[in-house]
């Protein structure tokens, strides 16, 4: 059965002050979105699934799932505020959705093989969609408890227009992850990759040390044990009262990893990753793909 590609989408809207913003970066407006989809069909994927608000679900099957049908198959799926377990209700006042881990709860409906997770707005490069399909692809039916997660590189994760923040990964022997850690103020200095550590202080860290850039892997037993953490994590009156409390992928993995469910093998990649963190950076990355379509790694006009 081949894997499925589920994109994180419901910010979009709000991110970009709307769908007809989405950024066009490529030669022929393609956004970076475009080149994710390209590379997961070129690695093995067999369906999209999109999480997005409903209220932009016209405009998004308008401008965005008409490019790809033809090309694989597109389901759609809605992340709402009210969308929660029985007996809980939505806060007064609560505006922000709920996080990427209850994102990723709205696919259980659809997905019932091994997935990826990924932003829709990070370009994460060809190489990594590879090194996710084969992983899912090799797992033996019916498997549960073996995850994934793409460790890039953390020289290759960084901006050159400021600082950034990332989830650095501790593994063991095998590769498993082990722990991630956010450090924010990440940037290469007097030739080296430096973080502000725990004292204030700067700290190297290897070019290597694999960092989490939010593309994983699972299982469709994840939706069972995120659906009762999530139950827990409502429970806990400073979630609720606090109204920007979010539940992320990070937070359901670390349990997982801790509680001796599930492992997560760190995946390495030769894949740089970029994306607009800066709006410095737009014209650095419409360079880089630009150069990524002279080299021959895409067609001038993806579909």
């Amino acid at each position: 059965m081949k894997p499925t590609l589920f994109l994180l989408a419901a910010g979009m809207g709000s991110r970009y002050g709307g769908l007809k913003q989405l950024d066009g970066l490529g030669p022929h407006g393609e956004t970076i979105m475009d080149y994710s989809i390209y590379d997961a069909i070129h690695a093995g994927f067999g369906k999209l699934v999109f999480v997005i608000r409903k209220d932009f679900e016209q405009d998004f099957r308008d401008k965005i799932i008409s490019k790809y049908e033809g090309h694989i198959p597109c389901e759609l799926v809605f992340q709402a505020l009210d969308n929660l377990p029985e007996g809980f209700t939505c806060p007064e006042g609560r505006t922000k959705p709920w996080g990427t881990n209850h994102a990723v709860m709205m696919g259980e409906g659809v997905i019932n093989e091994p997935f990826a997770v990924i932003n829709c707005d990070d370009f994460y490069g060809r190489d990594t969609y590879r090194v996710m399909a084969e992983f899912l692809s090799n797992l033996p039916e019916g498997a549960k408890n073996t995850y994934a997660m793409v460790g890039f590189r953390i020289g290759n994760t960084l901006s050159e227009s400021g600082t950034v923040s990332r989830g650095l990964c501790t593994t063991d022997e095998n590769k498993l992850l082990q722990s991630v850690v956010e450090r924010t103020k990440i940037e290469r200095r007097e030739g080296e990759v430096k973080y502000i550590d725990d004292n204030g202080e700067w700290a190297v860290t290897p070019e290597t040390t694999p960092v989490s850039m939010n593309f994983w892997g699972f299982t469709p037993d994840y939706f069972a044990y995120s659906k009762e953490f999530f139950k827990g994590f409502l429970s806990d009156p400073k979630n609720m009262e606090n109204l920007k409390s979010e539940f992320f992928i990070p937070l359901m993995v670390d349990k997982l990893i801790k509680d001796g469910t599930a492992t997560v093998k760190v995946l390495d990649t030769t894949s740089k990753w970029f994306g607009v963190t800066y709006p410095e950076d737009r014209q650095s990355v419409v360079e880089k793909i630009q150069a990524l379509i002279d080299a021959g790694e895409y067609p001038e006009k993806l579909f």
